[in-house]
C-alpha cells in the first residue's frame, strides 16, 4: 500500500518551490529537532517513521512544520518523556497567554483541532 508520503509517480501537477521566511515556531522546532538528535533522543529514521505514520489525512492536512511538531508530539510520549495530560496542561497555559495578549487568532476549525494529536 502507498503510504502519504510516497507520491513518485503520481500527477501532482507542478511542485512549489518558492520559499517562505520561517516562523518562529517553525525555527523553534526545527531546533529543538536538532537539540533531541544530538542527544539520541530520537534518530532521524524515527522521525521518518513517525511522519509516515500519520496517514493520509493528517499528512495532507498538516504542513512541514507542523508535521514535525505532531510526530515529536507523539514520539514524547512513547519513549515516556511527556505525558498527554502534561502537554495538554501546556497547550492550555500558551493558548491562555496568547488569547490574553490578543495574538491567538484561530478560526473554528483550527481552534478545533489545536492540540489534539492527529489519529
Amino acid at each position: 500500500m502507498r503510504g502519504p508520503h510516497d507520491v513518485g509517480g503520481l500527477e501532482e501537477g507542478p511542485v512549489d518551490t518558492t520559499t517562505h521566511e520561517l516562523a518562529f515556531w517553525e525555527k523553534q522546532i526545527d531546533g529543538l529537532r536538532g537539540v533531541i538528535g544530538a542527544k539520541g533522543i530520537v534518530v532521524s529514521h524515527e522521525n521518518r517513521r513517525a511522519v509516515e505514520q500519520l496517514g493520509h489525512d493528517a499528512y495532507e492536512r498538516l504542513a512541514y512544520y507542523e508535521r514535525w511538531t505532531a510526530t515529536l508530539q507523539r514520539q514524547m510520549i512513547e519513549k515516556g518523556y511527556l505525558t498527554q495530560d502534561e502537554i495538554d496542561a501546556r497547550v492550555a497555559q500558551v493558548r491562555q497567554r496568547l488569547a490574553e495578549t490578543g495574538e491567538l487568532e484561530l478560526s473554528p476549525e483550527e481552534d478545533a483541532k489545536c492540540g489534539k494529536a492527529p489519529t
